[in-house]
Protein backbone atom coordinates (compact mmCIF):
# COMPACT_ATOMS: atom_id res chain seq x y z
CA UNK A 1 0.00 0.00 0.00
CA UNK A 2 1.51 3.51 -0.79
CA UNK A 3 -0.23 6.82 0.47
CA UNK A 4 -2.25 8.03 -2.17
CA UNK A 5 -2.58 11.63 -3.24
CA UNK A 6 -5.76 12.41 -1.47
CA UNK A 7 -4.16 11.73 1.42
CA UNK A 8 -1.31 13.13 1.02
CA UNK A 9 -2.86 16.46 0.32
CA UNK A 10 -4.93 16.37 3.29
CA UNK A 11 -1.53 15.28 5.48
CA UNK A 12 0.02 18.92 4.11
CA UNK A 13 -3.38 20.92 4.93
CA UNK A 14 -3.38 19.41 8.56
CA UNK A 15 0.24 19.76 8.83
CA UNK A 16 0.08 22.90 8.15
CA UNK A 17 -2.64 23.78 10.48
CA UNK A 18 -0.87 22.13 13.30
CA UNK A 19 2.11 24.23 12.70
CA UNK A 20 0.08 27.21 12.45
CA UNK A 21 -1.53 26.84 16.20
CA UNK A 22 2.00 25.87 17.82
CA UNK A 23 2.72 29.08 16.19
CA UNK A 24 0.28 31.01 18.20
CA UNK A 25 2.54 30.05 21.32
CA UNK A 26 6.22 30.31 19.56
CA UNK A 27 6.00 33.64 17.23
CA UNK A 28 8.14 33.59 14.07
CA UNK A 29 9.34 29.76 14.36
CA UNK A 30 7.68 27.95 11.87
CA UNK A 31 11.15 26.34 10.12
CA UNK A 32 11.55 24.96 13.97
CA UNK A 33 7.79 23.72 14.52
CA UNK A 34 7.66 21.93 11.27
CA UNK A 35 11.00 20.08 12.10
CA UNK A 36 9.45 19.24 15.40
CA UNK A 37 6.03 18.51 14.33
CA UNK A 38 8.12 16.20 11.58
CA UNK A 39 9.91 14.33 14.61
CA UNK A 40 6.48 13.78 15.79
CA UNK A 41 4.71 12.08 13.25
CA UNK A 42 7.96 10.30 12.39
CA UNK A 43 8.13 9.24 16.16
CA UNK A 44 11.42 10.51 17.05
CA UNK A 45 12.68 12.75 19.44
CA UNK A 46 14.07 16.21 19.37
CA UNK A 47 17.14 17.59 21.28
CA UNK A 48 17.04 21.31 21.47
CA UNK A 49 19.85 23.29 22.16
CA UNK A 50 19.69 26.99 22.94
CA UNK A 51 20.59 29.77 25.40
CA UNK A 52 17.65 30.11 28.39
CA UNK A 53 14.28 32.15 27.90
CA UNK A 54 13.97 31.21 23.92
CA UNK A 55 10.94 29.48 24.20
CA UNK A 56 11.68 25.69 24.42
CA UNK A 57 9.07 25.17 27.44
CA UNK A 58 6.28 26.74 25.20
CA UNK A 59 7.19 24.67 22.36
CA UNK A 60 6.79 21.68 24.21
CA UNK A 61 3.25 22.66 26.09
CA UNK A 62 2.11 24.20 22.60
CA UNK A 63 2.67 20.56 21.11
CA UNK A 64 1.16 18.85 24.04
CA UNK A 65 -2.20 20.64 23.60
CA UNK A 66 -2.19 20.84 19.96
CA UNK A 67 -2.40 17.28 19.77
CA UNK A 68 -4.49 16.77 23.02
CA UNK A 69 -1.60 14.69 24.88
CA UNK A 70 -0.28 14.73 28.67
CA UNK A 71 2.57 16.94 29.02
CA UNK A 72 5.60 16.84 31.80
CA UNK A 73 8.92 18.80 32.63
CA UNK A 74 11.90 16.81 33.72
CA UNK A 75 14.07 19.49 35.39
CA UNK A 76 17.38 17.85 35.09
CA UNK A 77 19.88 18.00 37.61
CA UNK A 78 23.33 16.45 39.16
CA UNK A 79 21.28 14.99 41.98
CA UNK A 80 18.30 13.34 39.72
CA UNK A 81 18.16 9.64 40.10
CA UNK A 82 17.29 7.47 37.13
CA UNK A 83 13.68 6.36 39.37
CA UNK A 84 13.00 10.47 39.41
CA UNK A 85 12.33 9.45 35.89
CA UNK A 86 11.18 6.66 35.07
CA UNK A 87 9.19 5.61 38.32
CA UNK A 88 9.65 3.46 41.36
CA UNK A 89 8.15 0.39 42.90
CA UNK A 90 7.00 0.79 46.80
CA UNK A 91 5.47 -2.03 48.80
CA UNK A 92 1.76 -1.76 49.57
CA UNK A 93 1.31 -2.96 52.94
CA UNK A 94 -1.87 -2.74 52.94
CA UNK A 95 -2.46 -4.77 49.79
CA UNK A 96 0.48 -6.98 50.33
CA UNK A 97 1.94 -6.44 47.51
CA UNK A 98 4.29 -4.00 45.09
CA UNK A 99 2.90 -1.15 43.29
CA UNK A 100 4.45 0.74 40.29
CA UNK A 101 4.04 4.59 40.64
CA UNK A 102 4.82 5.88 37.18
CA UNK A 103 7.35 8.61 37.08
CA UNK A 104 7.09 11.72 34.71
CA UNK A 105 8.38 10.11 31.91
CA UNK A 106 4.98 8.49 31.27
CA UNK A 107 3.34 11.23 29.16
CA UNK A 108 2.75 12.44 25.35
CA UNK A 109 5.57 14.89 25.34
CA UNK A 110 7.87 15.12 28.28
CA UNK A 111 10.57 18.31 28.03
CA UNK A 112 13.49 16.91 29.54
CA UNK A 113 15.00 20.47 30.67
CA UNK A 114 19.07 21.00 30.59
CA UNK A 115 19.20 17.20 30.07
CA UNK A 116 22.97 17.66 30.22
CA UNK A 117 23.37 18.56 34.04
CA UNK A 118 22.35 15.56 35.16
CA UNK A 119 24.87 12.59 35.89
CA UNK A 120 25.26 9.61 33.16
CA UNK A 121 23.28 7.32 35.05
CA UNK A 122 20.40 9.28 35.06
CA UNK A 123 20.97 10.21 31.40
CA UNK A 124 21.26 6.43 30.26
CA UNK A 125 17.35 6.01 31.74
CA UNK A 126 16.15 7.66 28.79
CA UNK A 127 18.11 4.86 26.58
CA UNK A 128 15.57 2.45 26.29
CA UNK A 129 12.11 4.43 26.29
CA UNK A 130 13.49 6.80 23.69
CA UNK A 131 14.50 3.61 21.26
CA UNK A 132 11.44 0.77 22.60
CA UNK A 133 8.60 3.27 23.87
CA UNK A 134 9.09 1.02 27.24
CA UNK A 135 10.78 1.55 30.63
CA UNK A 136 12.09 -1.28 32.80
CA UNK A 137 12.26 -1.36 36.81
CA UNK A 138 12.54 -4.30 39.20
CA UNK A 139 12.32 -6.30 36.10
CA UNK A 140 8.87 -5.25 34.75
CA UNK A 141 8.62 -3.80 31.61
CA UNK A 142 5.98 -0.79 31.21
CA UNK A 143 4.84 0.69 28.13
CA UNK A 144 4.54 4.35 28.24
CA UNK A 145 2.07 4.67 25.18
CA UNK A 146 2.15 6.43 21.74
CA UNK A 147 3.00 9.04 20.69
CA UNK A 148 5.54 9.27 23.26
CA UNK A 149 8.23 12.06 22.42
CA UNK A 150 11.14 13.84 24.61
CA UNK A 151 12.63 17.06 23.81
CA UNK A 152 15.55 17.64 25.45
CA UNK A 153 16.87 21.00 25.87
CA UNK A 154 20.94 21.89 26.29
CA UNK A 155 22.69 25.15 26.99
CA UNK A 156 25.77 25.47 24.69
CA UNK A 157 26.78 28.65 26.80
CA UNK A 158 26.79 27.63 30.03
CA UNK A 159 29.11 24.41 30.37
CA UNK A 160 30.25 24.36 34.64
CA UNK A 161 28.88 21.40 36.33
CA UNK A 162 27.42 19.63 32.96
CA UNK A 163 28.15 15.85 31.24
CA UNK A 164 28.47 15.59 27.69
CA UNK A 165 25.80 13.73 25.84
CA UNK A 166 26.97 9.94 24.64
CA UNK A 167 26.77 9.41 21.23
CA UNK A 168 24.36 6.68 21.95
CA UNK A 169 21.94 9.23 23.28
CA UNK A 170 22.64 11.50 20.57
CA UNK A 171 22.12 8.97 18.22
CA UNK A 172 18.76 8.30 19.65
CA UNK A 173 17.64 11.87 18.92
CA UNK A 174 15.92 11.97 15.36
CA UNK A 175 16.67 15.86 15.07
CA UNK A 176 18.57 18.28 16.74
CA UNK A 177 18.05 22.41 16.70
CA UNK A 178 17.66 25.92 18.10
CA UNK A 179 14.81 27.96 18.53
CA UNK A 180 17.44 30.90 18.77
CA UNK A 181 15.75 34.84 19.40
CA UNK A 182 12.87 35.91 17.41
CA UNK A 183 13.02 38.30 14.83
CA UNK A 184 12.13 41.81 15.62
CA UNK A 185 8.58 41.84 14.84
CA UNK A 186 7.95 38.86 16.74
CA UNK A 187 9.73 39.95 19.41
CA UNK A 188 7.56 42.67 19.58
CA UNK A 189 4.46 40.75 19.28
CA UNK A 190 5.68 38.69 22.17
CA UNK A 191 6.28 42.02 23.99
CA UNK A 192 2.65 43.14 23.50
CA UNK A 193 1.21 39.68 24.93
CA UNK A 194 3.78 40.19 27.83
CA UNK A 195 1.26 40.11 30.17
CA UNK A 196 -0.17 36.70 29.44
CA UNK A 197 2.76 33.99 31.27
CA UNK A 198 1.57 31.17 29.13
CA UNK A 199 0.60 31.52 25.75
CA UNK A 200 0.26 27.79 24.89
CA UNK A 201 -3.11 27.12 27.92
CA UNK A 202 -4.66 29.35 25.36
CA UNK A 203 -4.43 26.69 22.39
CA UNK A 204 -7.16 24.23 21.51
CA UNK A 205 -6.60 20.74 20.72
CA UNK A 206 -6.31 20.16 16.71
CA UNK A 207 -6.22 16.38 16.30
CA UNK A 208 -6.09 13.31 18.82
CA UNK A 209 -3.23 11.55 20.31
CA UNK A 210 -4.66 8.24 18.66
CA UNK A 211 -4.77 10.05 15.37
CA UNK A 212 -1.07 11.32 15.64
CA UNK A 213 -0.26 7.86 15.92
CA UNK A 214 -2.58 6.71 12.84
CA UNK A 215 -0.49 9.11 10.78
CA UNK A 216 2.93 7.70 11.92
CA UNK A 217 1.71 4.67 10.71
CA UNK A 218 0.02 6.23 7.42
CA UNK A 219 3.07 7.86 6.51
CA UNK A 220 5.14 4.99 6.57
CA UNK A 221 3.69 4.20 3.21
CA UNK A 222 5.16 7.25 1.56
CA UNK A 223 6.93 6.01 -1.53
CA UNK A 224 10.55 5.96 -1.57
CA UNK A 225 12.33 5.11 -5.24
CA UNK A 226 15.11 2.76 -4.62
CA UNK A 227 17.92 5.46 -6.41
CA UNK A 228 17.04 8.17 -3.28
CA UNK A 229 17.64 5.00 -0.92
CA UNK A 230 20.96 4.44 -2.41
CA UNK A 231 21.70 8.26 -2.36
CA UNK A 232 20.79 8.69 1.76
CA UNK A 233 23.18 5.25 1.85
CA UNK A 234 25.68 6.98 -0.33
CA UNK A 235 25.79 10.33 1.47
CA UNK A 236 25.66 8.24 5.44
CA UNK A 237 28.76 6.28 4.06
CA UNK A 238 30.80 9.75 2.58
CA UNK A 239 30.13 11.03 6.37
CA UNK A 240 32.56 7.82 7.75
CA UNK A 241 34.71 8.24 5.20
CA UNK A 242 35.34 11.84 5.92
CA UNK A 243 39.11 12.83 7.15
CA UNK A 244 37.94 15.07 9.86
CA UNK A 245 35.16 12.68 11.35
CA UNK A 246 36.11 10.01 13.96
CA UNK A 247 32.33 8.41 13.49
CA UNK A 248 30.46 9.15 10.44
CA UNK A 249 26.47 8.79 10.46
CA UNK A 250 25.01 5.54 11.82
CA UNK A 251 22.62 3.12 10.15
CA UNK A 252 20.27 4.09 12.73
CA UNK A 253 20.75 7.79 11.24
CA UNK A 254 20.54 6.61 7.57
CA UNK A 255 17.12 4.83 9.18
CA UNK A 256 16.27 8.11 11.28
CA UNK A 257 16.73 9.91 7.54
CA UNK A 258 14.26 7.96 6.34
CA UNK A 259 11.29 8.26 8.78
CA UNK A 260 11.73 12.01 8.41
CA UNK A 261 12.31 12.09 4.70
CA UNK A 262 8.98 10.56 4.19
CA UNK A 263 6.93 12.90 6.72
CA UNK A 264 8.21 16.26 4.89
CA UNK A 265 7.86 14.59 1.88
CA UNK A 266 4.28 14.36 2.89
CA UNK A 267 4.07 17.63 4.51
CA UNK A 268 4.88 19.05 1.06
CA UNK A 269 1.90 17.07 -0.63
CA UNK A 270 3.74 14.68 -2.22
CA UNK A 271 3.26 10.81 -2.47
CA UNK A 272 7.07 10.27 -3.01
CA UNK A 273 10.39 11.45 -1.48
CA UNK A 274 12.85 12.97 -3.59
CA UNK A 275 16.10 13.82 -2.91
CA UNK A 276 15.71 17.62 -2.01
CA UNK A 277 14.10 16.90 1.19
CA UNK A 278 17.39 14.90 1.73
CA UNK A 279 19.22 18.02 1.55
CA UNK A 280 16.31 19.87 3.77
CA UNK A 281 16.69 17.22 6.62
CA UNK A 282 20.52 16.87 6.34
CA UNK A 283 21.87 19.15 8.88
CA UNK A 284 19.01 18.73 11.97
CA UNK A 285 18.53 14.88 11.18
CA UNK A 286 22.61 13.74 10.75
CA UNK A 287 25.05 16.99 12.58
CA UNK A 288 24.68 15.89 15.78
CA UNK A 289 25.39 12.45 15.18
CA UNK A 290 28.83 13.07 13.80
CA UNK A 291 31.72 12.73 16.06
CA UNK A 292 34.26 14.90 14.95
CA UNK A 293 38.48 13.95 15.20
CA UNK A 294 39.58 16.04 17.83
CA UNK A 295 42.29 17.39 15.92
CA UNK A 296 40.36 18.41 13.18
CA UNK A 297 37.87 20.06 15.33
CA UNK A 298 40.30 22.12 17.29
CA UNK A 299 41.29 23.13 13.77
CA UNK A 300 37.78 24.78 13.22
CA UNK A 301 36.20 21.96 11.23
CA UNK A 302 32.29 21.24 12.14
CA UNK A 303 29.54 18.31 11.63
CA UNK A 304 27.76 21.14 9.57
CA UNK A 305 30.80 21.65 7.20
CA UNK A 306 31.37 17.82 6.74
CA UNK A 307 27.88 17.27 5.44
CA UNK A 308 27.84 20.12 2.92
CA UNK A 309 30.66 18.74 1.88
CA UNK A 310 29.56 15.04 1.05
CA UNK A 311 26.02 16.94 -0.61
CA UNK A 312 28.23 18.86 -2.52
CA UNK A 313 30.28 15.52 -3.63
CA UNK A 314 27.74 13.24 -3.78
CA UNK A 315 25.53 13.51 -6.90
CA UNK A 316 21.71 13.47 -6.46
CA UNK A 317 19.42 11.25 -8.29
CA UNK A 318 17.16 13.19 -10.59
CA UNK A 319 13.97 13.67 -9.24
CA UNK A 320 10.79 11.34 -10.07
CA UNK A 321 7.37 12.50 -9.82
CA UNK A 322 5.94 8.78 -9.79
CA UNK A 323 5.29 6.22 -6.95
CA UNK A 324 5.31 2.84 -7.08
Amino acid sequence: MTLTQEQATWFSQTFAQLAENVGQAVLGKQEVIRLVLTALAAEGHVLLEDAPGTGKTQLAKALAATVQGTHARIQFTPDLLPSDVTGITIYDQQQHRFEFHKGPIFASIVLADEINRASPKTQSALLEVMEEGRITVDGTSHEVGRPFMVIATQNPIEQAGTYKLPEAQLDRFLIKTSIGYPDLAAAAEVLRGSSTKNRAAALKPMITTSAITDLAELLSTVHVDDAVLHYVAQLAEETRRDPNTRLGVSVRGAVAMMRAAKVWAAAEGRTYVIPDDIKALAAPVWAHRIVMDPDAEFAGASAGEVIARVLADVAAPQSRATAA
